[in-house]
């Protein structure tokens, strides 16, 4: 039986003009921290960076101040406890300090098949697709989780 991984995209609009502006420096003071958090979590198994370490540099959207996340996870549990029951929770709580609302719908997962990682487009076209259509086999979210194919 073909295994699975769950895959994810978040998306945040700076309240900096870049990701150099002052109003973004704890928020960047903190990304090695918590991108070694995510990386010694049960249940992760790789992230988009580039050679500093995170994924700040990648501008698949042309706009400076919209920056993405993209990584994988062995399932939605193990990426939900990283997300919501570790340090990086206290920054998800303070988003607003450092980003402005990125409409409804600012990440989006779906499964790929083990040892499988997406290219940034297949990540953002998620992400679109979801915002268009609602949740599906296609792309989903927390709220909306569906369950991993059966092969």
């Amino acid at each position: 039986m073909k295994k699975y991984h769950i895959a994810e995209i978040n998306v945040a609009r700076m309240k900096g003009v870049n990701i150099e502006d002052p109003i973004m420096k704890e928020f960047v003071d903190n990304l090695d921290r918590v991108n070694n958090l995510a990386e010694n979590s049960e249940g992760f198994v790789w992230r988009l960076k580039d050679e500093n370490n995170d994924a700040t540099s990648f501008n698949p959207y042309d706009d400076e101040q919209v920056i993405i996340n993209v990584s994988v996870w062995e399932s939605i549990e193990t990426l939900g406890d990283f997300v919501y029951k570790t340090f990086h929770t206290d920054f998800l709580k303070r988003r607003k300090e450092w980003f402005h609302s990125y409409g409804k719908v600012y990440t989006a997962m779906w499964w790929v098949p083990e040892g499988e990682y997406p290219t940034i487009q297949e990540a953002v076209d998620k992400l679109d697709y979801l915002q268009k259509n609602g949740a599906s086999e296609v792309a989903f979210d927390f709220r909306n989780k569906i369950p991993m194919p059966k092969e």
